[in-house]
């Protein structure tokens, strides 16, 4: 049985990759999905995301205040689980707090996930070591087998 640790930053790259996980998986071997969103603190855009870009804006606008960025990423992560549910009635969501590389692996490690998808942005592996990619980082520090998605 494998369980699965998915990461979401709340890109259409991310959804495609837990599309991705569906058609690659047979349910019968799939035991737990986590579905994972790390919100950087102190950062200039602490969790980004394209689900719904416009209602994000709108929401923020009319309460500054009141909707957050944990709340972007629970809903991300939600969305995410949405799509595996029928796959494994384990699917759980969790957000972290932190630099998404080293928390996904972290939780990753944690879980004893037997596998980490992910979705690349494509650039390229230059522009991703100096950029510092996540998915480069996690993919190349990740004690377990990682799928990265375009």
């Amino acid at each position: 049985m494998t369980h699965v640790l998915i990461a979401t930053d709340g890109s259409e790259q991310s959804l495609k990759a837990a599309r991705y996980l569906r058609s690659l998986l047979d349910p019968v071997s799939l035991e737990r999905v986590s579905v994972l969103a790390v919100v950087r603190p102190l950062a200039a855009v602490p969790f980004a995301s394209d689900f719904g870009e416009e209602e994000h804006a709108a929401r923020q606008a009319e309460d500054p205040g009141g909707y957050s960025f944990h709340r972007a990423a629970q809903e991300a992560v939600e969305l995410v689980a949405e799509e595996l549910k029928d796959m494994t009635p384990n699917v759980d969501t969790l957000i972290r707090g932190g630099a998404p590389a080293d928390q996904i692996i972290r939780v990753a490690d944690e879980l004893e996930a037997d596998l980490i998808v992910i979705g690349g942005r494509g650039k390229g592996a230059v522009r991703a070591i100096v950029l510092g990619s996540v998915a480069y980082q996690v993919l190349h520090h990740a004690t377990c087998p990682v799928l990265v998605t375009r």
